[in-house]
């Protein structure tokens, strides 16, 4: 998967949202580490919620805004998310 501009500076801002320390200090470190990660980027809310449930995460207590306020999941502002599963 390809992250454009907005994806790697969403996640090289708030990174330690996920990690204790900075993993990556620029863009194409934040790339690498993405790739490595196998991190996707969502198009919107629902297709947040679809690909925990598709990754058989058990959703059944979750409610659809709080799946946003996981750790893994890094809203973009455009009305995408990416997801870093570390």
């Amino acid at each position: 998967m390809e992250y454009d501009g907005k994806v790697l500076d969403v996640f090289l801002k708030d990174q330690c949202k996920l990690f204790p320390e900075e993993v990556a200090a620029n863009r194409e470190e934040a790339d690498d580490f993405l790739a490595e990660c196998m991190a996707v980027v969502v198009n919107s809310e629902e297709e947040v919620w679809e690909y925990f449930e598709e990754e058989g995460i058990d959703m059944e207590d979750v409610d659809r805004q709080s799946v946003l306020d996981i750790e893994e999941v890094f809203e973009i502002g455009d009305g995408r998310y990416l997801i870093v599963e570390a």
